[in-house]
């Protein structure tokens, strides 16, 4: 049943992932975790197997594949049994606009969380894979233009990041992305900065309702100055929104510190 539903979600290219015990008592063992799905097969116990879709579904996000370490009931950090888990999807893809002194920054702390970077500027002189060696395709285009060129859809999975300061590429850049599915867009610029840009994109016809997908000021309220800063607080961003969490510091917070069901 496990490999027939495998079979099935690979097929219809759903994100799903396997997790075999390749060490331990229960060796062999198998789960498959789809994301919204019922989760299929046993590791051994319902706490093992809750512990490890968790972790699996956090690996599936990230496009990833591992081998974790548990004890028998899914104890973190313990070598009773090692699973190797599978993900069978692509990374996400974070699409960055503008080639600017944020951008390579932004790349780094990207692609250390498991993204697809893309870094897309219409100006050749600064959009260079000398200047950005850490992304995966460096486009010389307009964004919207580019964004009609991408062959597989953007996903809830996937992030636009806006870094430009310029009417000529941030409005076409926003629109475009607004026409997508992407999961994240944010826009980088000070809150005056922002209203003006609100008010260009209203004059171009752009909804209320497509607004409140734009979260701009870019990223997290951590008092970041430097480009590495601000990297880390817009990739934080992007996980609070994908986890549906605020970013409270756990210190304050009540509750499990990871999602029962999964990430």
């Amino acid at each position: 049943m496990i490999y027939e539903a495998l079979r099935d979600a690979l097929a219809a290219q759903r994100p799903v992932v396997l997790a075999t015990v390749i060490e331990g008592a229960t060796i062999g063992a198998k789960l498959l975790i789809e994301p919204g799905a019922e989760v299929l097969g046993t590791l051994g116990n319902a706490e093992l197997d809750r512990v490890v879709a968790r972790d699996a579904l956090g690996e599936l996000a990230a496009g990833i594949t591992s081998t974790r370490h548990y004890g028998r009931n899914g104890e973190a950090r313990e070598g009773d049994l090692s699973i190797f888990i599978e993900s069978f999807a692509p990374p996400p893809r974070m699409i960055i606009f503008g080639a600017v002194d944020f951008t390579a920054a932004l790349g780094r702390v990207a692609k250390l969380l498991g993204y697809h970077v893309t870094v897309c500027d219409a100006r050749p002189v600064f959009a260079t894979t000398a200047r950005f060696p850490m992304a995966d395709v460096v486009a010389n285009d307009w964004p919207d233009r580019f964004l009609t060129m991408i062959a597989d859809p953007l996903t809830t999975r996937d992030a636009i990041c806006v870094l430009t300061h310029d009417t000529k590429f941030d409005v076409p850049a926003i629109t475009g992305a607004l026409a997508t599915d992407v999961g994240y867009l944010g826009a980088m610029g000070s809150r005056r900065t922002h209203a003006s840009r609100l008010e260009r994109l209203r004059e171009v016809g752009v909804t209320e309702e497509q607004l409140a997908r734009l979260r701009s000021p870019i990223g997290l309220d951590l008092g970041a100055r430097t480009p590495e800063e601000t990297a880390v607080s817009i990739c934080a961003e992007i996980i609070g929104l994908r986890t549906g969490r605020d970013g409270s510091p756990l210190s304050t917070v009540a509750g499990p510190i990871h999602d029962q069901d999964g990430i």
